[in-house]
């Protein structure tokens, strides 16, 4: 599914690498994740996504915008993310990131895409 939205992105996780260090770093990812799961699965499910994105000020997704980030990442065919899914999702979505030749290096020394 190909959605036609064009959006203004900043890339925050190069600086955020850098002045928190791979476990820093990755420890913000860890709390992104908490922030959006539904706490009785441990998983970022289409209904925790959907009530999160509205806390987070994002009104205006649709479902099936949710679904589409939800497959982006969904490596096992569940429907959700778990935690390794979203951290490996956020990293694969960071140009910035990749295009850093010493955060490459990282990425591939914890084969994590």
């Amino acid at each position: 599914m190909e959605l036609d939205i064009a959006v203004d992105f900043e890339d925050y996780f190069p600086s955020m690498m850098e002045s928190l260090g791979a476990e820093g770093f990755i420890g913000e990812l860890c709390n992104g994740f908490r922030l959006l799961m539904d706490c009785e699965r441990g998983l970022i499910t289409f209904e925790s996504l959907k009530k999160n994105s509205i806390m987070l000020g994002l009104h205006d997704m649709r479902d099936d915008e949710i679904i589409c980030m939800l497959s982006e990442g969904d490596l096992d065919g569940d429907g959700a993310l778990n935690q390794v899914e979203f951290c490996i999702l956020m990293l694969r979505l960071s140009p910035g990131l990749m295009d850093n030749k010493g955060s490459t290096e990282w990425v591939e020394e914890y084969d994590v895409i």
